[in-house]
């Protein structure tokens, strides 16, 4: 099953209020940034529902404790080893051996101080990066992968 039809079937069993989007990332490193991407085309549509947390997500940690989501989808650039712009889904035990993030602090490691106080059900959904050079505007390959994944989040949520 490919990243978009796991991403579906987890969606369909949620509520758009029950789900919490967090981008990660860096807008100013190229492909970095999809996270946020992603983020900046949903905000206007599901402003409660979207959090930009750019490259420091541990700022954002007590404000997603306080929502409280059932479901936490992180949106990050991960190194999976694919072609630039492949999305990837994946659960946070598999971060680990699965894929590198772009970034110094572990995506799992954030994952896992927000589990401490609540119990979402947690997804991260990685975006594989073509480059992520300093000054550089995103890929066209990583912008369509960003708007499949805005188009499919705003489907199944019924934004």
């Amino acid at each position: 099953m490919d990243a978009a039809c796991q991403l579906r079937d987890i969606l369909e069993k949620f509520h758009r209020e029950e789900v919490l989007i967090v981008g990660i990332g860096n807008t100013l490193k190229g492909d970095d940034g999809a996270g946020p991407l992603v983020c900046n085309q949903l905000k206007d549509i599901l402003p409660d529902g979207v959090i930009d947390a750019g490259t420091v997500p541990e700022n954002y940690i007590q404000p997603i404790i306080e929502k409280a989501p059932k479901l936490l989808l992180v949106i990050d650039a991960i190194d999976s080893g694919a072609s630039a712009g492949a999305i990837t889904f994946f659960k946070p035990d598999q971060l680990k051996s699965m894929a590198i993030s772009t970034h110094t602090l572990s995506p799992r490691l954030f994952v896992d101080v927000i589990c401490q106080s609540i119990s979402p059900q947690v997804y991260f959904i990685g975006i594989q990066p073509g480059q992520t050079q300093l000054g550089r505007p995103p890929t066209p390959t990583v912008n369509q992968a960003v708007k499949s994944l805005t188009d499919i989040l705003t489907d199944v949520l019924k934004l």
